[in-house]
């Protein structure tokens, strides 16, 4: 039977819960559109255009010159198809040919355009414990890094890099699942991180000349290998499919892709230099990288 104390009480819970909800109301949302007149785009990107600072230098010109703002997503090249793949993106800017050419024949995306490259470096400790400083072949050095189990950091993080580290123990003749061990470390992060662990462990890892030519923290590392042909890394751009998902800003971020591959683009990439040495190569005009 409801008493008259019971009933006051109801009456107490439910104004506590409308004001609750109607201070929940008065919060702004989560989904709050951008303020009207906002242009921008999203970019997922593999993280050597952002941790080598070639993003820094070359959005604030394309800004200025198209009045729109690329707003970057940093993930691996694998993270990022993904991310296209579910629509959370306009454009993707990443480097593993094959895993590009597979993005577009699945109608995710494209058509891919080449925009730039520069090369992988095997960095390592100077004390160099697999005897490999000075050689211009990538495989060898691999080989003798696995006969040592010399510590090896890997990113294990479907990257471009990560992608073309797995292919150069492949080509090596090395099967990681048989023979890895405490030496083979996988982190399951970016580039920074990698380096910052090889550092730590006196490890040897593999990086994009970019973001090591830009990394601060190199502590007794140092350049080993370089030069091999197998360590050329290519970049690739795509429109992500507006057919798949409507939302995607075509006009925008097919803007942004022509300014990318245009001759004034191309002068911004070549433009960056880090100590004097340039990161990144254009070679939009080169129809088959």
């Amino acid at each position: 039977m409801l008493t008259k104390r019971h009933l006051m009480a109801a009456g107490a819970a439910l104004l506590v819960l409308g004001a609750a909800a109607a201070a929940q109301d008065s919060r702004p949302s989560a989904t709050t559109a951008a303020p009207a007149g906002t242009r921008f785009i999203t970019v997922a990107s593999t993280t050597s255009t952002v941790d080598s600072g070639l993003f820094n230098h070359i959005l604030p010109l394309f800004k200025a010159k198209a009045g729109i703002e690329v707003r970057v997503i940093s993930q691996g090249t694998g993270q990022a198809l993904d991310t296209g793949r579910r629509g959370d993106a306009d454009v993707v800017f990443v480097h593993a040919r094959a895993a590009e050419d597979k993005f577009v024949a699945d109608g995710h995306g494209g058509p891919r355009r080449p925009v730039m490259y520069n090369d992988f470096v095997l960095i390592g400790p100077k004390s160099d414990p697999a005897g490999i400083k000075g050689s211009r072949d990538i495989v060898a050095a691999l080989r003798a890094i696995q006969t040592m189990a010399a510590p090896f950091v890997s990113r294990g993080d479907r990257s471009g890099t990560h992608q073309a580290e797995l292919a150069l123990w492949r080509d090596a003749g090395i099967d990681l699942a048989v023979t890895r061990g405490s030496w083979y470390r996988e982190i399951g992060q970016g580039m920074g991180a990698a380096l910052n662990t090889a550092g730590g462990m006196n490890a040897y890892v593999l990086a994009d000349r970019g973001t090591w030519l830009s990394f601060r923290n190199r502590g007794d590392l140092d350049i080993l290998v370089e030069g091999d042909k197998r360590l050329f890394n290519q970049y690739g751009i795509m429109l992500v499919s507006p057919q798949r998902h409507a939302h995607v800003k075509q006009a925008d971020a097919q803007a942004f892709i022509d300014w990318v591959v245009s001759p004034d683009g191309q002068k911004a990439i070549a433009d960056y230099k880090v100590g004097g040495q340039q990161l990144f190569f254009p070679n939009a005009t080169d129809s088959g990288a």
